[in-house]
């Protein structure tokens, strides 16, 4: 009974409103009312002040309200949790991407997906190219957000969500920061800054050097922010494929300049890929929610 009545106090609080909150929980205004009412009567203390059709939360009220919702959510943890360990065969759904992932198109679906299916254990890992590539032959993946690099194939679903717009990130220090857009052949000579680890890293510099472009050193960062700081160093470029909507970045002083080939901007496509025998319906109901965020504008 403590619970609910701390649930419909939320209600009101996020509402701003007791008829509002009343149709949300299904009740009528009297009995939310009457609900809040013992929940300050059962703590001994007053929550909220009345104002008419109004109310402001008391001191109280607010501390009772922000510590509230920490842990009804870890209840709602707790629950889940325990139902997921006590069934041996839970759904668990793992999604590979990019380890240069950027923009909330990813996170937005992920959110989306984990509303719907509550009961599903989501994991993540980030990859280069060819390790999601492997996460997806191998079956350590169900589905995976990658940059097309290789001829479709019939073994996989092959679902093209955005193309992607090459550019080149630069310190703003740099002369090259001056360029409306830079050739790749006028870049031979500057270090190519990439996101890999480990045995990543021989991949990417090849994918990079035969197929991209670059000719001159390659430096490796962890994670996109190390990348960066790189860049802000003036180590050299960092090669980026704008994808979706342009991610909100802090104002940091890097310049974010097209790339292109012989005048013409560089370009590939950034999918969604899955083992077309893939048996489970959650990998398209997945697979369509990400199409959606990347159609929003």
């Amino acid at each position: 009974m403590l619970l609910r009545r701390i649930r419909y106090f939320q209600a009101v609080v996020q509402c701003g409103s007791f008829t509002e909150a009343a149709e949300e929980c299904h009740i009528s205004q009297s009995a939310i009312s009457q609900q809040i009412a013992a929940l300050e009567t059962e703590l001994g203390v007053k929550l909220m002040e009345r104002h008419n059709r109004r109310f402001s939360l008391t001191p109280s009220g607010e501390y009772f309200h922000r510590k509230s919702l920490v842990l009804t959510a870890e209840l709602e943890q707790m629950c889940r949790e325990t139902v997921r360990l006590s069934r041996q065969d839970a759904a668990q759904f793992t999604i590979g991407y990019l380890r240069n992932c950027e923009g909330p198109e990813l996170q937005r679906a992920i959110a989306k997906f984990a509303g719907r299916y509550p009961d599903i254990t989501i994991q993540t890992e980030s990859r280069s190219h060819e390790g999601l590539y492997d996460m997806m032959r191998f079956g350590h993946a169900d589905i995976v957000l990658n940059d097309q690099r290789r001829a479709f194939s019939d073994e996989y679903v092959n679902l093209v969500l955005a193309e992607g717009r090459g550019c080149v990130e630069v310190s703003a220090n740099s002369p090259l920061a001056q360029l409306e857009s830079v050739d790749i052949h006028d870049l031979r000579n500057a270090a190519c800054i990439l996101v890999a680890v480990g045995e990543e890293r021989e991949s990417e510099e090849e994918y990079y050097r035969s197929i991209v472009g670059f000719h001159g050193d390659f430096l490796f960062a962890d994670s996109l922010d190390e990348a960066r700081l790189l860049v802000l160093s003036n180590r050299g470029v960092m090669p980026l494929d704008e994808v979706g909507t342009p991610a909100e970045r802090q104002s940091v002083p890097i310049v974010r300049i097209p790339l292109c080939r012989n005048g013409k901007r560089l370009t590939r496509n950034y999918c969604a890929f899955w083992k077309a025998t893939h048996p489970g319906e959650y990998v398209r109901a997945f697979a369509e929610i990400l199409r959606e965020q990347f159609l929003e504008k």
